[in-house]
């Protein structure tokens, strides 16, 4: 014959006495309960959503820019930039306004920047590079470059001098770090910060030597030291 558990033993066993607070605080938050259950499900459904419907469209987008990049390679950057009809291809414009989110809308921004420039179209060139975002390490250091270099050719010299100081420390090295210090110096002479200038040309020669640009940044230095003396 089964044994039967005692009043006490039922009031103190931490299993039963477990469940039956679980029971009774459901039976009270019914409708609470379901309501946080459905949350939920609509939290990590969207999330599992937003991920596939994300893939989709990086998918689409690198498909798009493979057509875009083959006219930005033959210089003719109208097509790269505004597609073309009688293929049916679009250009990096639609896949930035469409696909603006992904990677591929991201690398579409500098295309176009650089387009633009080539254009000569130096106020939507820079429109674009503002919004690109550099990718990490030696390769985000040219298009920070290129950035600083639509600044100067928009008269933004202080500027340029900012975003060319910037590539500089991106990824210090021997080459490209020299380099945009030098670019920077030429940008803060343009902008008549003299002092600016000169800190950068010193750094260059303090730092960086037997750089290639070592022997440009003396000879800054003198047009620096006549500027200051005038």
């Amino acid at each position: 014959m089964a044994k039967r558990l005692s009043k006490e033993q039922l009031e103190t066993d931490p299993l039963l006495t477990s469940y039956y607070l679980t029971t009774s605080f459901l039976k009270r938050n019914k409708t609470a309960v379901i309501a946080a259950s459905l949350v939920f499900l609509l939290v990590v459904g969207g999330g599992i959503f937003y991920f596939f419907y994300s893939q989709a469209q990086e998918a689409e987008a690198q498909e798009l820019l493979v057509h875009a990049e083959q006219s930005f390679q033959r210089g003719d950057f109208e097509t790269a930039l505004w597609g073309d009809d009688e293929r049916l291809r679009v250009g990096l414009i639609d896949i930035i306004n469409n696909f603006g989110r992904t990677s591929a809308g991201n690398i579409a921004r500098y295309y176009a920047a650089v387009a633009e420039a080539e254009l000569g179209n130096y106020d939507e060139a820079l429109r674009y590079i503002e919004r690109f975002d550099p990718p990490r390490g030696i390769l985000g250091v040219g298009p920070i470059s290129f950035h600083a270099v639509v600044l100067s050719n928009v008269g933004e010299y202080s500027k340029a001098a900012d975003v060319f100081e910037k590539a500089a420390e991106w990824d210090i090295n021997e080459a490209t770090t020299p380099q945009n210090l030098f670019n920077a110096a030429q940008a803060a002479m343009e902008a008549d910060e003299i002092a600016r200038a000169s800190r950068l040309v010193s750094r260059i020669l303090d730092e960086y030597e037997d750089s290639q640009v070592a022997d440009s940044a003396r000879r800054l230095e003198g047009m620096l030291f006549v500027r200051q003396a005038s």
